[in-house]
């Protein structure tokens, strides 16, 4: 585009003073112009550095197509302005590292329709006095940042949009700028940063999103204000707060966060309100530190997609949550680390799978007029130092209502808990608490069941409907006053108060625990009976009678392929057998390590053999129970030291009498582990191996390659292990029988030619990473039956071979090379 002609209308107190000159350049123009003088751009290409010194108008020619007139010097600044001046219409394009596109030094100026397309140090930058208003503006800079706001400047950007960023989308240091309707995307720094003591930005009605990155991220004693704002599709923290930073969120949603939803440390504040935060993969909120603190008022946190907790607080931190809904998520408030609090009124915690409130290591929660529902555990104190008051809340449908254990010593007040599967109020491993006016019905478990001699009081509590009982307590530790209930049973414990129960409807004095299954241990309360490692989850050694080996390896034999694994598992069966029998004759017994390696890809069998290997270890007695719990990292690795040891524990100690399978092992020690805590998990899992090697099987699982460096990360864990047992991929012909055998469980039957179809199939099939093995066989058989489904359905009265046969046709199509 050649560069045009420059029209200068000079302004004058009268009209007829006004006159007009053209000029070849912009320079020459801006040198003749001055305030109030109007500079009309003709269409072209100006390679010009242009500074406004004065308070003109320049804009490009009325009607023009939008981006006719570029400025576009070969280095420096394209436009620098330094006066209140009004620019329209123009195309910016800067080519320098380290100069702006746009620099705005003072007054103000009003900016509008611009676009600037850069590749430069920032696409505007505002710093110094000015205060610009920026309207309906348009940044592309995949060099650096889109608009950058410094040393005292401000302004207000009005329906402006950053495109593009290859560092911050917006970034403030030191200015105050105002956003009002403005779109941040598809930056590679934070979409918004704010940082250094007297930085502040406010926003009104804006969005942020595809950003790689933080979308908000305000640090340094920097404090901000988002108004009605969006934060999404991220691929980092949606909100950051660090180092004394102060963050105002109204009426605002965040949402579609891979990690954190938002994320507060050291000493930062974090207001809420009319505030929705949901779909994250980790923490909703994530608060840190000694004086971090969050008050949240009329906001709502749901549908987590990982499982992590919705609000986590550790280290000191505090939260206050007033009159808000935290649902659909895998625990709803977990508290940790002494001087950790969280505060909640009149709130509503629901659907929660695992515990609604977590208290442990010392940590204190107040709820109040607080609702849980549909949750594992209502409230769970943990362990010595952690406690609170519960007071006025109402807790149903859950597996246990309230958990106290391991010395921690709550206040529970005026509470209610209706519906649980288990007890209402469970007490146990030296927990204290003190209840006073609590109420249980519909219990299917106790009302209150306090054990191992815990030093609990009970106070003019009530219960009705409990299948078990009202009360269960030790013959020692527990004290209970004025407390009724309509089920019967006999006399309180020792140290009860005489008289404290009407005859007729006293509470049961034993120290049992909840029972389990027959021959199987006890169910702790808010274990579902679905949860690995709970009685009755389903596993044949907790279904009832120990199956003989001969019909456990009956079924191992049964299996499609595993020729290798199959051979691996009756030696080690064998060598197991003769063992014990050498010992009942009075003979030595080989030592035989019965923890185990299960290397291959995903979709091979590794957990159904892991889970027969220990039906069969069970059937021998080597193990009590022989049941699988199968565990990740998630389930093992905590955010904090000291939480991974007990995550480990707690999981080792429900596979006591059974198998430990650990998928994806390798995963507790990622090459790029840096503060990772992971190597603590496998340090615990080490030493509970040595310590008890006689009470649970350890497998741990994963791909080959990565399972060979797991084995050398501690010294000990290689030799823990006794073999390695490798399962290779299924072949076409293996494929073909896993989908025979699904056809045959579902009552339908291969056509003619399906049966060679289906292995020419799986001989073309792309074998890459994503390869699934047996799963895929099944997924292929589950989209013949949807195409068969779509097929027939076309049919007005189909016969029974019609309802039954699968075809060629109904194959899905292959896809392209994973």
């Amino acid at each position: 585009m050649a560069q045009g002609t420059v029209q200068v209308t000079h302004g004058g107190a009268s009209r007829w003073r006004r006159r007009s000159g053209e000029y070849p350049t912009l320079s020459a123009a801006l040198a003749a112009a001055g305030d109030g003088d109007v500079l009309s751009i003709a269409p072209g290409t100006y390679r010009e550095n242009l500074v406004l010194h004065h308070a003109v108008t320049l804009r490009g020619p009325e009607g023009a197509a939008a981006g006719s007139v570029r400025i576009a010097p070969l280095d420096g600044v394209a436009l620098t302005v330094r006066a209140s001046a009004v620019v329209q219409d123009l195309h910016l394009e800067g080519a320098d590292r380290a100069a702006p596109a746009l620099l705005v030094e003072d007054g103000c100026p009003e900016l509008s329709d611009l676009r600037v397309h850069t590749r430069s140090s920032a696409g505007i930058e505002v710093r110094g006095g000015a205060r610009p208003l920026v309207r309906r503006c348009t940044v592309e800079n995949p060099a650096g940042v889109g608009i950058s706001v410094l040393d005292g400047g401000g302004g207000v950007f009005e329906e402006c949009e950053v495109v593009a960023a290859g560092q911050a989308g917006v970034s403030v240091r030191g200015g105050h700028p105002r956003l009002e309707r403005c779109r941040i995307h598809h930056a590679t720094g934070a979409g918004i940063a704010v940082t250094g003591e007297g930085s502040g930005l406010e926003a009104l009605g804006c969005e942020v999103y595809e950003i790689k990155g933080s979308g908000v991220q305000i640090a340094a004693r920097a404090a901000a204000r988002l108004t009605d704002c969006a934060v999404h599709r991220t691929s980092a923290d949606g909100v950051t707060l660090d180092t004394d930073a102060v963050l105002t969120l109204a009426g605002c949603d965040i949402h579609d966060i891979p990690e954190n939803a938002v994320d507060l440390r050291s000493r930062s504040v974090l207001t809420l309100s009319r505030s929705t935060v949901r779909r994250f993969g980790r923490n909703g909120l994530s608060v840190w530190d000694p004086g971090t603190r969050v008050d949240a008022e009329s906001c709502e946190i749901h549908d987590s997609t990982g499982d992590y907790p919705a609000v986590w607080i550790s280290d000191g931190a505090t939260v206050s949550l007033d009159s808000c809904r935290v649902h659909d998520v895998p625990d709803a408030l977990f508290v940790l680390d002494r001087g950790s609090r969280v505060d909640v009124v009149d709130s509503d915690l629901t659907q929660v799978r695992n515990t609604a409130v977590s208290v442990s290591d010392g940590a204190g929660a107040q709820l109040d007029d607080c609702r849980i529902r549909e949750a594992g555990t209502g409230a769970w104190f943990r362990d010595h130092g952690s406690g609170g008051t519960l007071a006025n809340c109402t807790i149903d449908d859950v597996q246990s209502g309230v958990i106290v254990t391991k010395g921690a010593d709550p206040v529970v007040e005026r509470c209610t808990v209706t519906s649980a599967a288990e007890a209402g109020f469970y007490v146990s491993a030296g927990g204290r608490g003190t209840f006073t006016a609590c109420r249980v019905s519909g219990s299917s478990g106790f009302g209150f069941h306090v054990i191992d001699g815990c030093r609990t009081t009970l106070s003019r509590c009530h219960t009705e409907r409990c299948a078990r009982g009202g009360y269960e307590f030790a013959e020692d530790g527990p004290v209970a006053e004025g407390c009724t209930g309509d089920e019967p049973g006999p006399r309180l414990g020792a140290r009860a108060a005489a008289g404290d129960v009407p005859a007729g409807a006293q509470p049961v004095v034993r120290a049992a625990a909840v029972p389990g299954p027959a021959g199987a241990p006890a169910a702790m309360p808010g274990q579902r009976p679905s949860d690995p490692g709970a009685p009755g989850a389903g596993d044949a050694a907790d279904a009832g009678a120990v199956r003989g080996s001969g019909e456990v390896l009956g079924q191992l034999d049964a299996l499609v392929g595993l020729d290798s694994v199959k051979r691996e598992v009756r030696a080690l069966t064998d060598m197991i057998e003769v063992g014990r029998r050498r010992q009942q004759a009075g003979l030595k017994a080989a030592s035989v390590r019965r923890h185990l390696v299960f290397t291959g890809s995903p979709g091979t069998g590794k957990t159904t053999v892991a889970r027969l290997y220990g039906e069969i270890l069970a059937s021998l007695g080597v193990l009590e129970r022989g049941h699988l719990v199968e565990v990740s990292r998630v389930d093992l690795v905590g955010e904090h030291i000291g939480s991974t040891a007990i995550r480990t524990q707690e999981a080792f100690d429900r596979a006591r009498g059974g198998v430990l399978f650990i998928d994806e092992a390798y995963a507790l020690s990622p090459e790029d582990s840096g503060r990772d805590f992971g190597r603590e998990a496998i340090d615990t899992l080490v030493k509970l191996m040595e310590d008890h090697r006689d009470a649970v099987v350890v497998i741990v699982a994963g791909y080959t390659e990565e399972m060979e460096r797991f084995l050398t990360v501690n010294p000990g864990v290689a030799s823990r292990f006794s073999r390695t047992i490798t399962f290779g991929d299924y072949g076409p012909q293996e494929l073909l029988r896993i989908v025979e055998q699904q056809a045959e469980e579902h009552e339908y039957r291969l056509g003619e030619g399906t049966g060679e179809a289906l292995l020419a199939y799986f001989t073309e099939l792309p074998k890459g990473p994503a390869f699934g093995n047996g799963r895929t066989a099944r997924q292929t058989f589950e989209s013949m039956v949807e195409r068969h489904a779509g097929r027939v359905a076309q049919l007005a009265e189909p016969s029974t071979d019609e309802l039954t046969l699968l075809f060629p046709a109904d194959l899905p199509a292959l896809s392209a090379p994973c």
